[in-house]
């Protein structure tokens, strides 16, 4: 581990739930797909999606995250599934969702070498979460699960199939010319009027953190990679980690770890440019979360005020996938994060203890 990374955890001030052994069970994301055929080239695919692209690294790794049962429901009550890859950042903003708001779910990890846990789906992605309150639905797109959930837990209006239909998938075409689904209106929770002046008071409260949940998607996520494998050392720590902890055989561990970190040192630096991040991106990463903190303000605890609101949970599901790199302890000691970091993991736990 750096001594920049034990600086942070030995300067600060942390609460009991923060002085247990440094978890490592979020990891690093990838970035980009490798392209060939063949049992070589399809292992690297599986050991590297692209990260701002939608996917993220598979992580077949001990859940050290208790596994949240939704057969342990009432009767009636909205039964969740989540399929996902651990260390996607994309996952990881709906699960930080999810464990805020006490929401049971299984959780079904997906091999993405060959992603037969999703077979059942046209839409090829993750996170996919299959929701049954009377009738199963499937929501795809972490923004749309998340913006779709919230408002069925607030409005009881329509059902939470009539609310997945407000979210219709728009076909576009890349510059690449593939064709990809957007969703439009993600960002919006499908509320009346008097819902929507209960849950944001004032205009200016919903159309901030829309703005920030966008940001999230749009910019913050595609710090990650650039940073994580910015040299050849820290991508093959990160792969090391993905192996020692994942489910891989001995051939199969080799190929992603010397192959995999070989990649994606490489890919990272096609991000870089594709993204226009500077020369040292971790200036970039810096930038991004000092701008979040400011955003939040000196006198507020969350964005969202004494509690959390959408794009609070967003920032910090992107950024947890880190945890445990070179890169995340950086970003603690040179930022000013870390107080409302602490903040969100003291009160998402807290919220998953009274489950």
């Amino acid at each position: 581990m750096a001594v920049a990374g034990r600086a942070w955890r030995a300067a600060a001030l942390l609460p009991p739930w923060r002085l247990r052994a440094p978890r490592r069970d979020h990891g690093a994301v990838a970035a980009a797909a490798a392209a060939g055929g063949g049992g070589g080239g399809r292992l690297l695919l599986g050991a590297a999606f692209a990260l701002g692209g939608g996917a993220g690294l598979y992580l077949a790794a001990r859940h050290r995250l208790r596994e949240h049962s939704a057969a342990e429901l009432p009767a009636g009550s909205l039964q969740l599934t989540l399929y996902q890859y651990k260390t996607c950042p994309f996952c990881s903003k709906v699960r930080a969702f999810l464990d805020y708001h006490g929401l049971p779910y299984e959780i079904v990890e997906v091999n993405p070498i060959m992603r037969k846990e999703i077979k059942f789906s046209s839409y090829r992605k993750v996170p996919i979460l299959l929701a049954n309150a009377g009738s199963p639905v499937q929501l795809n797109d972490s923004s749309v699960i998340i913006s779709a959930i919230k408002t069925y837990l607030i409005s009881k209006r329509n059902s939470l199939e009539e609310i997945v239909s407000f979210y219709p998938p728009m076909k576009t075409v890349t510059e690449q010319g593939k064709e990809v689904f957007e969703y439009g209106n993600k960002y919006w929770l499908m509320l009346d009027e008097k819902e929507t002046k209960r849950i944001y008071p004032v205009k200016e409260v919903r159309v901030e953190e829309m703005k920030w949940r966008k940001w999230a998607d749009d910019w913050l996520v595609h710090l990650i990679s650039p940073n994580v494998y910015r040299t050849p050392r820290e991508a093959l720590a990160s792969f090391d980690y993905i192996v020692r902890e994942g489910k891989f055989g001995t051939v199969e561990g080799f190929f992603a770890k010397y192959m995999g970190a070989f990649a994606m040192f490489f890919i990272s630096k096609r991000l870089k440019k594709r993204h226009h991040l500077q020369d040292n991106v971790r200036e970039d990463l810096y930038e991004a979360v000092n701008e979040w903190v400011k955003a939040v303000g000196k006198h507020r605890l969350f964005m969202g005020g004494n509690q959390p609101n959408l794009a609070d949970l967003a920032v910090y599901g992107v950024l947890r996938v880190m945890e445990g790199l070179e890169a995340f302890d950086d970003m603690m000691v040179h930022t000013k994060i870390q107080p409302w970091y602490q903040r969100m993991e003291e009160v998402i736990q807290k919220a998953e203890a009274a489950v």
